[in-house]
């Protein structure tokens, strides 16, 4: 399906193609989308993923390196603590902002992963910004479930240099 000059409201499209369209509360699954502008709003708290609003010509600016990756820094929208790194590439940003939970390509198993769906530990994207190079994203979220971390703390960046001196 090919929908030009469109504006949709609140609804799921699969499969399409849309040119110069706006979606307003929508989620689009397997299209391809040129000058749109899909729009959302976030909520403190939110327990559902809401779309962030972009632009493709926002997304052609973000700088992916040789690997087609870049780093997204997720940061607590409450309390502004770093809770962890992932890769994105072009795929995981996109979904990422249709969505509003946070997607990332492990490098590792070579596929996209949501966070959350296997440890339960979730993150609703409040918002999302790009540094001035354009090759570093930050994703502020509210963090739902014991943490961010792989290891069951609440961020990566729980350890610091210097505490191995005080180990017995």
């Amino acid at each position: 399906m090919t929908t030009t000059d469109s504006t949709t409201t609140g609804s799921t499209t699969t499969g399409s193609t849309d040119a110069g369209s706006t979606a307003t509360g929508s989620t689009t699954a397997g299209s391809t989308t040129t000058d749109s502008i899909a729009t959302g709003s976030t909520t403190a708290g939110s327990t559902n993923g809401v779309p962030i609003d972009y632009t493709t010509a926002e997304v052609d600016g973000v700088a992916f390196n040789a690997d087609g990756l870049v780093p997204a820094i997720v940061q607590d929208a409450t309390d502004r603590a770093v809770l962890m790194m992932a890769w994105m590439n072009r795929e995981s940003l996109i979904k990422t902002l249709e969505t509003g939970r946070t997607w990332f390509w492990s490098r590792s198993r070579g596929e996209l992963w949501c966070k959350g769906e296997t440890s339960g530990d979730r993150q609703f994207v409040r918002s999302m910004r790009y540094d001035c190079d354009g090759d570093t994203l930050l994703v502020e979220v509210d963090q739902h479930g014991a943490g961010a971390c792989h290891t069951g703390n609440r961020t990566c960046f729980y350890r610091a240099f210097g505490d191995a001196a005080a180990a017995p």
